[in-house]
């Protein structure tokens, strides 16, 4: 089971059952749900398993109180998933002081165990509110291709082909729902995800794909949406009735955030531009996004209300330069941004004018803004300015528009030893706005948000490879950065904070944890099977 998307007043409660006649089509499913472990004074909420959606179940459960935690468990017949844990969201207009999350991306089965979810599991030691994951929750690719075998054998994609057709997507998400790490983060925290590109295959986009070939895979329309179907089967994201492909969104924790979730992937995205320099990544009719979710994204900054204004996405907003050109002046006539040679042209480096709206909406008018990432398999923490470059650019003589923390993968490969460190060390020359980069170890981002600062907490895993070891945390590779809110009395630059001497890691809220919300363990099944004997779910029924 899972859930999330979580809103003031409810959230998104998930599980999948397996009929025990293979002619059964429909199987009838309430979902319980108690603000206490032991399901003191349940709600009941009733839900059908149906063979059109692949027998996953979802209830939007309405009705719950602001800011809370509850736990939730779905019964049919006499079979009754594990208990859950998740929470709602304060009011919009509640005072929040603190809030406590993870961003994650890019996790391969076959490459490694989910030891990063092992460690977002422990929720003593995390203290999570919620889970951010920004894309590539699985990967398309048939065995023998972009996995490790060397190290985990065991670890093998199925169905045993690249997936292609509705059935594939719905094995291969079974497959990774089964992973008991990732399970267990599931149990322990709502999630807030959106797709990448590997939820359809490689390198995606609205019309098509790097890895999707016509002639042997067939339309790419009917593929793109036996992926977006599977995803919203077998995942704990809310549906928009009027648009089955829509995934943006936005959530709102009390006064203190502000969040939108894009979708850079498959809702408006042109064609990569083929070439890093040149007028194709410039050109101010290619976009990332299409103009409806550019409005929807700069309409809702420009009103916005909260100290902080955060976005998830997939794709690294921030510039990627591998030289700066000689006579800037002739490029003038293009955007801020492109008098550098970028190097991925499927991040926004490839967009330049979809970019330029999104700095043009926080230039002077939006303060607190803070971009989380995915896609690349390493760490990074970057200031956000129009044109970043070392010898013709701005970042020297203002503070940055905004900031931006990208995530490492759950298992998926980074740069190999010795070559990460070289190139995290050569970044700086040309790209002087990224102030930390660790380009090959798995890990997570635990960011821990107050009113007056945000600070981003890189940690890392000891290793995917050994089984023994999920879990484990490398404390000597942990990096802090930080970035102070701008407010009536502070108006100091907004920029980066890496001093290693100035932060402290954070505390979790241990007495909070312990007394409100404990960690959803097996002692709770009984309590659970104590409740459904004595619930009449006729009379209950919400």
């Amino acid at each position: 089971m899972a859930s999330g998307d979580p809103l003031e007043d409810r959230v998104i409660l998930w599980t999948r059952f397996t009929p025990d006649d293979p002619t059964q089509t429909s199987i009838p499913v309430q979902a319980i749900v108690s603000e206490t472990p032991e399901f003191a004074e349940p709600m009941v909420f009733a839900a059908t398993a149906d063979e059109k959606n692949n027998f996953c179940v979802k209830v939007d459960a309405a009705g719950l109180k602001p800011d809370t935690w509850y736990y939730f468990s779905f019964v049919a017949g006499n079979a009754a998933s594990p208990v859950g844990r998740t929470r709602t969201f304060p009011r919009r207009t509640q005072r929040v002081n603190r809030v406590r999350f993870a961003t994650v991306s890019c996790s391969n089965f076959p490459y490694g165990h989910f030891s990063v979810y092992n460690a977002l599991a422990k929720v003593e030691d995390r203290d999570l509110d919620f889970v951010l994951h920004l894309g590539d929750y699985l990967y398309e690719y048939e065995p023998g291709t972009y996995d490790d075998p060397a190290s985990v054998p065991n670890r093998v994609h199925s169905p045993a082909n690249e997936i292609v057709s509705l059935s594939d997507y719905r094995e291969r998400h079974s497959q990774y729902k089964r992973d008991p790490d990732l399970q267990a983060v599931h149990q322990q925290y709502p999630m807030i995800c959106i797709w990448d590109d590997h939820e359809f295959t490689n390198d995606a986009f609205k019309d098509g794909a790097e890895n999707h070939q016509p002639e042997s895979e067939g339309n790419w329309e009917t593929r793109k949406l036996a992926a977006a179907k599977a995803y919203f089967e077998w995942m704990p994201v809310r549906s928009f009735d009027e648009d089955s492909m829509r995934l943006w969104r936005r959530f709102y924790y009390g006064d203190l955030i502000d969040l939108w979730m894009l979708d850079t992937r498959i809702e408006g995205r042109d064609a990569q531009a083929s070439l890093p320099i040149g007028s194709e990544r410039t050109d101010p009719e290619r976009k990332l996004i299409s103009d409806n979710q550019m409005d929807w994204l700069t309409s809702g900054l420009a009103e916005s209300g909260a100290v902080w204004k955060m976005i998830g996405q997939q794709v690294m907003f921030g510039q990627l330069n591998l030289a700066e050109l000689p006579q800037p002046e002739l490029l003038s006539f293009l955007p801020y941004g492109t008098t550098q040679q970028g190097i991925n042209m499927d991040q926004w480096d490839g967009y330049t004018a979809s970019r330029k709206r999104i700095l043009d909406a926080i230039d002077g008018s939006v303060e607190n803004v803070v971009i989380f990432t995915g896609d690349i398999h390493t760490s990074w923490a970057n200031e956000i300015y129009r044109n970043p470059s070392s010898l013709l650019g701005d970042l020297f003589n203002r503070e940055a528009l905004a900031v931006e923390f990208v995530c490492p993968s759950v298992t998926s490969p980074g740069f190999p030893a010795g070559l990460a460190e070289l190139v995290s060390g050569a970044l700086p020359v040309v790209n002087p706005h990224v102030k930390y980069s660790e380009l090959q170890t798995r890990g997570f981002i635990l960011m821990d948000v107050t009113r007056q600062r945000a600070q981003a907490e890189f940690h890392y895993v000891t290793t995917i490879a050994d089984e023994t070891r999920k879990g484990e945390l490398d404390d000597s590779k942990r990096r802090l950065v930080a970035v102070n809110a701008k407010s009536d009395q502070n108006r100091a630059p907004y920029r980066l904070i890496v001093d290693q001497n100035v932060l402290q890691p954070t505390r979790p809220r241990s007495a909070q944890v312990s007394l409100l919300a404990p960690p959803a363990t097996m002692k709770h099944q009984q309590y659970l099977a104590d409740v459904v004997k004595q619930v009449s779910f006729q009379e209950s029924v919400v």
